[in-house]
Formats: C-alpha cells, structure tokens, sequence
C-alpha cells in the first residue's frame, strides 16, 4: 500500500535488521566492517528523516539480547522513503553491496519494519516479536518489509 501523508503525523517507521557475522566482530576479517561503523552510523543520524537508534547502556550498539553472532541495528525513521533513501541512496548502499564478505546468509528475513506511534521507542524485545510476526504471518500492517509497504495504521496497534 502507498503510504498516506495525511495520518503521518501521528505516525513514525520502527525498523529491526540483523546480520549474521561470519567472524567475532574483532577479527580481522570484519575489520573493514567495523572500521565503518561510525562513519555509516554518523551518516543515518544526519540523514532526512532519521529519528532515534538503540544502543545500549553502555551507549554502544549491541546485539540487543539476540544470538551473540548478529549485530542488531533498530531505529525510527519519520518516514518509509526516509528510510529507503538512506539504505539504497547514500553511502550505506557501499556496505549493502560489499555485506556478503562480512555476514552469512539468513535463512529468514533479518529485516522488519512496522509503524510505531510518534515519539515511541521500540525495545529490541519488540522489535524481535515483530520479525517473529513476519516470519510466522508474512508480511501485515503489524510486520513488513520494502517490498510490502503499509500505510500508518488509524489507530495504535500493538
């Protein structure tokens, strides 16, 4: 469905992705990966439309609870297109093409989306009972990806 600007308002995009590691995070191998990371993080906090990220009380990002072999990167974004134009039309498109060197394939979706109030941050636990949505469903107003986009909801789901 195409998003509706006239309930946005009241609306902001939550997004959950996990990846794999192929290696412990300080290995050489993943170095290139990591030396990155600050620079990528930097870049979706000054982009259009970013909101919010969850790190933890460390104030470092961690895999949130999940499996010690992904790393976890859960965020609020104003907009669906806000988040699309960072992923695929900045420079974070250069760690989306190079990923295959750093992280295993998934057997299923490490990514899910689902529209949050305004103001809300989602806890990793929320954010991993929405990807069990996605993977248990398929994709619903409550739990999707790019490729099947809903409109904010008229009321608060949860």
């Amino acid at each position: 469905m195409a998003e509706d600007k006239t309930n946005h308002a009241n609306w902001q995009l939550a997004e959950l992705n996990l990846a794999c590691l192929l290696a412990p995070i300080d290995s050489p191998q993943l170095q290139s990966f990591v030396d990155q990371l600050d620079t990528i993080n930097g870049l979706a906090e000054r982009s259009p439309g970013f909101v919010w990220r969850w790190i933890d009380e460390s104030g470092n990002p961690s895999n949130g609870g999940f499996d010690d072999d992904l790393i976890v990167n859960l965020s609020v974004w104003d907009d669906i297109d806000s988040l699309f134009d960072f992923t695929y039309k900045t420079a974070h498109s250069t760690v989306m093409r190079d990923r295959k060197q750093w992280f295993k394939p998934m057997a299923e979706a490490g990514m899910v989306l689902w529209w949050v109030p305004a103001g809300h941050r989602p806890s990793p636990e929320e954010s991993r009972q929405r990807l069990q949505m996605l993977h248990s469903l398929g994709p619903t107003a409550n739990a999707f990806a790019f490729k099947n986009r809903f409109d904010p909801p008229s009321e608060v789901v949860f």
